[in-house]
């Protein structure tokens, strides 16, 4: 006689070749190349790239932020959740086998007589679901593009954050330069009123110059107090980006001049993609989306398992029709199908659910694409402009330098004005101030670039 259960096995194995194949990562029109980009043999960003500044204190704080950082500490054990929700999800794969033990005291009184007796059990118990239709192996996919995800996810969190240590260091240190110039303007601030001073006392001076000197002076001040201000609000961001307390934290102070500018080449886009681990992450994601709808798919069909006892008990069998008294081995063998006839459409629903998700993380792949496309051409385009600023910067400072020096001389002399020379002061503080402040743009700009390119990562899973 044929079994019955061959018919099913047959439905099983055809469905099975059915079944959702894995999710091909929809292709992406990228561009052939960047814009901004200009031939160059530079190379791409190493996984060390900070050390291309050429600052030890910077390579140190950064390494120190690669361990200490919060943020980056919280991606950490969001990997290690997603691990072990992998783990869970291959557990399904599986049969699982328990330990089983039952006693149970029976005792009776009647005009009969009296009765007693102890049943027990000693068991072991395995349960398998087959997975005909891939509902686990779909969830266990799900769970390991998740983990790659969080991965992803801790390494772009990581990136940032070391690439804020790079950018807060060095506008300490452009606030540093920038509050010793303000101090060298407000010492050429009391000398010019010294000297105005002293031509008002012989009458060779307004009290309108003297009054508007002090004013300058006045300025000066406040501008040196709101530039203490915004360095120890940057000091303090740098301190959280550190993991530590804004308490007694200080750097030594290092001239932006002195720092190495890296050259770095952007490459190909195509090849950008497999450099972001934001790509990767919605990658990732994008594949987890897809394992749910296949799994979500899967749970609308039968679910058939199977299940199997074995040890030793008292009576040896105490079934509904058949007991045997006495003490023997005993095994239960047994097979379910569980097919849903009415949920009220919550399957359907939450298949549903799964495939709207997945058109979400579509989008989301795509826009991830597209913000690192813009994150390079945007770097590109700053530096290639702060490029073509440089020598007007330099000429700017030399002539509000030349300016300044003769104006002084000239009203030191009785031959200049006093408005001449207070606008040659202001013209070569602004020009000191600004010169510091490009510096800091290119610094920061090759930062972003380093950033927009990856920072030197890799995909561990192509």
């Amino acid at each position: 006689m044929k079994s019955p259960a061959v018919p099913w096995l047959g439905v099983a194995l055809l469905c099975t070749a059915c079944a959702q194949a894995p999710s091909k990562i929809p292709p992406v029109d990228v561009p052939t190349g960047f814009d901004g980009s200009t031939a160059s043999t530079a190379p791409w960003p190493s996984e060390r790239w900070y050390g291309e500044f050429a600052s030890p204190q910077l390579t140190q704080l950064i390494e120190a932020a690669a361990s200490g950082n919060l943020d980056v500490s919280q991606a950490r054990f969001r990997v290690a959740q997603a691990d072990a929700r992998a783990r869970q999800a291959g557990a399904a794969i599986l049969p699982s086998v328990d330990a089983l033990g039952n006693a149970n005291y029976l005792a009776g009184h009647s005009s009969n007589g009296s009765a007693h007796e102890t049943d027990w059990s000693a068991l072991l118990s395995a349960s398998y679901e087959i997975d005909f239709w891939g509902k686990n192996r779909a969830a266990l996919q799900a769970a390991g593009y998740a983990a790659a995800g969080a991965r992803a996810e801790r390494d772009t969190v990581a990136l940032t954050s070391l690439a804020g240590v790079a950018d807060g260091y060095f506008e300490v240190q452009a606030l540093d330069e920038r509050l010793a110039i303000a101090h060298e303007n407000r010492e050429a601030a009391h000398r010019v009123l010294e000297v105005v001073q002293a031509r008002f006392s012989a009458g060779l001076a307004s009290p309108v110059e003297l009054a508007t000197q002090r004013a300058a002076l006045a300025g000066v001040e406040i501008a040196i107090s709101q530039l203490e201000q915004q360095r120890a609000e940057a000091l303090a961001s740098l301190a959280l980006l550190l993991g530590r307390a804004p308490e007694n934290f200080q750097i030594e102070a290092q001239p932006l001049a002195q720092l190495h500018e890296p050259s770095v080449g952007a490459g190909l886009p195509s090849e950008l993609l497999r450099r972001r681990p934001d790509v990767a992450m919605a990658e990732a994601n994008l594949q987890s989306a897809h394992a749910d709808v296949a799994a979500a798919h899967a749970a609308l069909y039968p679910s058939i398992s199977l299940t199997a006892q074995a040890g030793v008990q008292n009576p040896a069998l105490n079934a509904a029709v058949l007991s045997l008294p006495g003490t023997g081995p005993t095994l239960n063998l047994g097979t379910s199908v569980t097919q849903a006839i009415f949920d009220h459409g919550r399957l359907r629903a939450v298949q549903a659910e799964a495939e709207a998700k997945e058109a979400e993380l579509l989008a989301a792949y795509r826009a991830a694409i597209l913000a690192a496309l813009r994150d390079v051409e945007t770097a590109l385009a700053a530096l290639a402009h702060l490029n073509e600023q440089r020598p007007f910067e330099q000429e700017s400072l030399s002539q509000s330098e030349q300016a300044f020096d003769g104006a002084k001389l000239r009203y030191q002399a009785g031959s200049g004005d006093y408005l001449t020379l207070l606008d040659a002061q202001r013209t070569l503080y602004a020009a000191r101030d600004q010169e510091v402040q490009y510096r800091l743009a290119r610094l920061q700009t090759l930062v972003g670039l380093c950033k927009a390119l990856g920072g030197g990562w890799r995909n561990e899973n192509p």
